[in-house]
Formats: structure tokens, C-alpha cells, sequence
């Protein structure tokens, strides 16, 4: 079932009508550098491309897609990209490196990586340990060296993840990592198996992800274009899940023409059931929340892992001037 609710009377299109009265002139230009692919996982910002709310503050955005071949944060950090689609982890790797990246908005209030099993064959998440199941999972992946600190897994029942689930579906007695709208989906249409997902931020991994970075000059320079963007992006996701995301999904589809909607409508089901935008801190807060609270704590799970040394100052990895100020919580629907 998908939960897209078309009639859904938005602020975003208030503005949008706003915007028609604004000159393409008028608009700033802006670049927004995604992670990966168009998909589902980015509707929110395609949303507001394509309904006029960041053209209602004043922006023209472009969304620049990433891919295997595209390094989006390092044009961001040259300069070629005002933003980038980035995570809670990298922007304090950043700091270690004494990068200029900011983290000024986190759309995903729970990181979609999930740890996938054979039907019925733990109970738990801990469980995958107990039982002592061969973990599929790529080399460096530092949310391994959290479960590892976290649960008790070990190195030795690694196995490295090559981006091929045949070795997990060979295997009754293994885990393989997905993401939440990805891996599960296309396996069940292979096999017609549903395989039982584990998301790992419900087992306590606490980042944030799909973020909005910048550089700390746009942050001190161009305080107006942040603010624009940030807040275009909160009434995006909102209206990207709840609203009408036709003409969104329509982008998505243009830019990535290996998409189809089927998985977008997965896709968007998957991050409403399992709270991916909205949840938590969101409930309270708005869209695209951060504390430093939640901050704080997973900077100490990382230091305990491992991941980032002691005395890190991690608080200059992110900015909450124009985040948690309640931005369209009235577009959430009634429960």
C-alpha cells in the first residue's frame, strides 16, 4: 500500500504560487551535489524543485546526481557545489582532517542500512551473533566496527560484501548488509522471498543520515541561501511523503532512468513505516532535526568503537541555526 495522500493542502504550494511572481532573474543559482543515483531516498529535495518552494525563498537549485564515478563532496569543497548529500559520520571525519564541512540539516533521522537474514532464522538482532552467522558485509564498513563494540561481532565472521546477494542467498547461515528500499526489495522480486530486514539505527546505531553539508564559508557568507535551502528542504520532505510527489517522482525518473516507480513506491513506504524522515526528534522539532544531545552520544559510541579519537572538537561538525523550529508540522497528517 502507498501512503502518498494526493489532495494534501500544503504551505509549499502557497509558496510555490508565490514564486510565480519572481523572475528566473531574480533567483540565486545553486548547486546540490546528491550521494548517489536519483531515487526515492533524495524525493524530498527533488519535491521542492518541483513545486517552486525553493524558488518561493529565492533559489534556483540545481541537483548535480552522484554515482560510482562522482565524488560530489570533494566539488562541494572546491567550490563547484554549494551543498552536498552527506552523513553525521563524515562531517566529523572532516573535523579530524580540519576540512571546512558543516552538517546543517539531517533529513534521516535513522541511517536506511539494514543487515538482512533468512526467514525466521534469528529473532533478534543480537541474534545474529548467538548464532554465529557468516556476516556479509564490505570492507571499512565503520557501522560493522560499531556492532562489533556494540553486540560482540568479530572480524572472523566477516566476509566481505562484492554488491552480489548470491552468496547470501546460497547461505541459510548468513547476513547480508542491504539498504532498507534496496536489497530487500530486489530480492524479493528475484526469488519472491521476503527476507527478514534489521535495520541497525533500531538496534541502537544513532546517526543521522542523508544530511545537507556545506562549506563554513557559504555558512558565514550566505547565511540567507542556507536558510533557504534548509528550510525549502524540511517543506519537501514533508510534502514529498505526505503530499503529492508526482511531478517529484518524475524528476527522479529523468535523472535515473534505471529507476522505475514501483521501487520509488517501496522506496517511499519503506522510510514512512520505519520512521526514516520522520520520528523521534522530528515529532517535536520538524523535519531535518539534530541535537547536540543525540551528537554528543554518537560521537562517544565512536570513540568507543574505535572509529574517532578522544578530545575531537565534533560540535564544529554541524549547525542548528535553522533546524528544529517546528517547520511544517502542520503538514503532517492527523494520526
Amino acid at each position: 500500500m502507498t501512503h502518498r495522500v494526493k489532495f494534501l493542502f500544503s504551505t509549499s504550494a502557497i509558496l510555490a504560487g508565490l514564486a510565480t511572481q519572481a523572475t528566473a532573474q531574480d533567483l540565486t543559482e545553486v548547486s546540490f551535489g546528491t550521494n548517489w543515483v536519483a531515487q526515492a531516498e533524495h524525493g524530498g529535495f527533488y519535491q521542492s524543485v518541483a513545486d517552486g518552494t525553493y524558488a518561493a525563498c529565492g533559489l534556483d537549485v540545481t541537483i548535480v546526481p552522484g554515482g560510482p564515478q562522482v565524488n560530489n563532496q570533494a566539488l562541494m569543497l572546491a567550490g563547484r557545489l554549494d551543498f552536498y548529500m552527506g552523513g553525521h559520520l563524515d562531517a566529523y571525519f572532516a573535523v579530524e582532517e580540519g576540512l571546512p564541512i558543516v552538517n546543517v540539516m539531517a533529513s534521516f533521522q535513522k541511517d536506511p542500512q539494514v543487515l538482512m537474514t533468512h526467514p525466521g532464522k534469528v529473532d533478534s538482532f543480537g541474534g545474529m551473533q548467538e548464532a554465529g552467522l557468516t556476516m556479509i558485509v564490505q570492507d571499512a564498513a565503520t557501522y560493522y566496527d560499531w556492532m562489533k563494540a556494540a553486540y560482540g561481532f568479530t572480524d572472523e565472521v566477516r566476509q566481505p560484501y562484492t554488491f552480489n546477494s548470491a552468496p547470501f542467498l546460497a547461505n541459510e547461515d548468513s547476513a547480508q548488509q542491504g539498504y532498507l528500499s534496496s536489497e530487500p526489495y530486489a530480492i524479493l522480486q528475484e526469488t519472491g522471498t521476503e527476507v527478514d530486514v534489521w535495520l541497525i539505527a533500531d538496534a541502537g546505531y544513532n546517526a543521522y543520515s542523508t544530511t545537507i553539508q556545506t562549506r563554513r564559508d557559504m555558512l558565514e557568507e550566505n547565511p540567507e541561501v542556507v536558510k533557504c535551502f534548509v528550510e525549502g528542504s524540511i517543506l519537501g520532505w514533508y510534502n514529498y511523503l505526505y503530499g503529492d510527489n508526482t511531478a517529484a517522482d518524475e524528476l527522479i525518473l529523468t535523472d535515473n532512468p534505471d529507476m522505475t516507480q514501483d521501487k520509488i513506491d517501496f522506496a517511499i513506504d519503506a522510510m514512512i513505516e520505519n520512521g526514516i524522515v520522520d520520528s523521534g526528534d522530528t515529532l517535536t522539532l520538524g523535519v531535518g532535526a539534530m541535537t547536540d544531545e543525540r551528537s554528543e552520544s554518537f560521537y562517544n559510541d565512536m570513540v568507543e568503537a574505535g572509529v574517532l579519537p578522544e578530545g575531537l572538537d565534533y560540535t564544529q561538525a554541524y549547525d542548528l541555526t535553522y533546524i528544529n523550529q517546528g517547520l511544517g508540522l502542520d503538514l503532517r497528517p492527523a494520526e
